[in-house]
């Protein structure tokens, strides 16, 4: 039996619905879905499931991770806090294209207010389908690891 590799994906009340219209296409796909909220269209706060999803990302427990809010912009905010995370906010297939031809973007960001469900999904099959690059782009994302552990050296001696 083959292995199906893991994807996180969360939402707030504005990105619920768009995720849950997600999840069968991502299973269809075949990824193991780890959903980590919201349930409900009921307030929430953003940052706690993009928190969630960066974590998984950025611990290595999964390769590649979906937030959804209502613009997608609190939620790429969140994630790339995180070390490792890539977080790309996408509102069209040139975008999606390009955050991983040239940025490898392992945490794909959107809108649910402002994208339609068949628009959505066509960006996350793009956005999955893209490859890396690499060449240049690599050097540029070793550059931005670099400012990571930097970063995280100034924080660690305050």
């Amino acid at each position: 039996m083959e292995k199906r590799v893991p994807i996180a994906i969360g939402a707030d009340h504005g990105g619920f619905e768009l995720k849950e219209e997600i999840k069968p296409l991502l299973e269809e796909l075949g990824f193991t879905v780890i959903d980590v909220g919201t349930v409900s269209r009921e307030s929430v706060h953003y940052p706690s499931f993009a928190a969630r999803v960066a974590r998984l990302i950025s611990s290595g427990e999964v390769q590649k991770g979906i937030l959804i809010c209502g613009t997608g912009i609190g939620m790429s905010i969140v994630a790339n806090r995180f070390p490792g995370v890539r977080a790309a906010l996408c509102h069209d297939l040139y975008t999606a294209i390009m955050s991983r031809r040239h940025n490898d973007a392992n945490c794909l960001a959107l809108g649910g207010r402002i994208l339609g469900k068949e628009l959505a999904k066509e960006i996350v099959r793009v956005w999955l389908e893209t490859p890396f690059d690499g060449g240049r782009h690599r050097d540029r994302l070793c550059m931005i690891e670099e400012l990571e552990r930097e970063l995280g050296r100034a924080h660690e001696g305050e």
